[in-house]
């Protein structure tokens, strides 16, 4: 599997001996990742890959897994295809649904302007990007992620963090530099207030980067199924149908049962 992600990589980064993250085949890394690697299906080759984590947190007292959106690499000659649907969406669909569709906060660390409206579009109370504000809980999640998390997504001891713009300074010291870039490099996003936030907010000659806090919920299930597939057609109906059944019949019977799991304020009976 690591070959395979390397693979991708030298096409992404042909000039870099990246050594980043799990590409580095450290076995302590893999512990905590969840893997998407497409390949081609003709000839079975490696094309594209994301590797989420999960890190440890806590909120009111209670311990909870924060996803972050961690590598992501498509090759070069298979780029604009959509493939950011599968790399990002699936996946998080299929952890959320694991979960028996509980929120799951999230996080994403990127000084790539396509990716930070790809984030603030797909899930939902996303701060930056799209929260006017962010909430006491972004707060907290931002403070324990740079206190506890910093070598999952490469940042380095040295590096700052402001807290009243979520953005991190000199980002780019802890592992992750050939993955920096100037802005002209960064892909864009269709949407210019995107482009204009970090144009505006990072500094890319001394390595910024942005740090986004959001949630998996039904209503960001719901918008990724209507991308997938949608309302206008007959499946899209049908999933927006199936997806409100869920949603008000099946999921309360469902959380209210599993007595091992929290339930609003309602604490576990037993882990």
């Amino acid at each position: 599997m690591i070959d395979d992600l390397r693979q991708v990589a030298s096409a992404t980064l042909p000039a870099a001996d990246l050594e980043y993250g799990v590409l580095g085949g450290d076995p302590a890394r893999l512990a905590d990742a969840v893997v998407t690697i497409v390949y081609e299906k003709a000839t079975r080759r490696p094309i594209a890959f994301n590797v989420l984590t999960l890190m440890e947190a806590e909120l009111r007292g209670q311990p909870l897994e924060v996803l972050h959106l961690g590598l992501v690499m498509v090759d070069p000659a298979v780029r604009s295809q959509g493939l950011s649907a599968t790399l990002y969406g699936l996946t998080c669909a299929l952890l959320f649904l694991e979960r028996q569709a509980r929120p799951m906060w999230l996080s994403s660390v990127t000084q790539v302007p396509a990716v930070v409206g790809m984030v603030a579009e797909t899930f939902s109370d996303v701060y930056p990007g799209a929260a006017k504000r962010p909430s006491f809980e972004h707060r907290l999640l931002a403070r324990q992620i740079m206190a506890r998390h910093r070598a999952v997504f490469g940042v380095g001891e040295e590096a700052g963090f402001d807290e009243q713009r979520f953005v991190i300074t000199n980002a780019y010291t802890g592992g992750s530099d050939a993955l920096k870039k100037t802005f002209e490099q960064a892909p864009k996003h269709r949407r210019e207030r995107f482009n204009e936030l970090c144009r505006r907010e990072l500094d890319y000659d001394r390595g910024d980067d942005v740090l986004q806090i959001g949630r998996i919920d039904m209503q960001a299930a719901a918008r990724y199924a209507a991308r997938v597939a949608p309302p206008s057609t007959g499946l899209g109906l049908a999933s927006v149908g199936a997806l409100t059944a869920v949603r008000t019949l099946v999921l309360p019977v469902v959380h209210w049962l599993s007595d091992d799991q929290p339930w609003g304020e309602l604490r576990p009976w037993r882990r």
